[in-house]
């Protein structure tokens, strides 16, 4: 593909993204339960028990936050942001594909003076030097 068309997909697919909206990292599952009375109906045979009971979970630094919701406007805006949270994951991963093309296609610069090519060796050679001295030290 032509490194142009692939600058304008690229800003189609930021497009896209900067119109995602609202969004939230989770899923909803859909449950029943079993009260602690025991003469209620839930605790006999072939019950499915009390529900649906609508939960929404997500990872909150490190930890599963759940969240219960009832059927409703609530629960139909979370739905969305769910959804619009995929939506960003899909998009950001052909976004990260099309700028790996578009790095892979853009031409390098050539370096023709021999006094600025040893000055790039240079630093890239101190650049990389200290990322593996700070290895060394763990």
């Amino acid at each position: 593909m032509e490194l142009t068309k692939l600058e304008k997909k690229r800003q189609g697919i930021l497009k896209e993204i900067q119109d995602l909206g609202d969004m939230r990292s989770g899923s909803i599952s859909v449950r029943y339960q079993q009260c602690g009375k025991r003469p209620c109906i839930c605790h006999s045979p072939g019950h499915p028990g009390h529900g649906p009971i609508y939960s929404f979970s997500t990872l909150v630094d490190g930890k599963t936050k759940i969240s219960n919701f009832k059927l409703g406007p609530e629960l139909d805006k979370l739905r969305k942001d769910i959804e619009n949270y995929r939506n960003f994951k899909k998009l950001s991963q052909e976004l990260i594909e099309t700028n790996n093309k578009i790095c892979d296609l853009r031409p390098i610069p050539q370096v023709e003076n021999a006094n600025e090519l040893e000055e790039l060796k240079k630093n890239l050679q101190r650049h990389f030097l200290k990322k593996y001295k700070k290895k060394l030290r763990r």
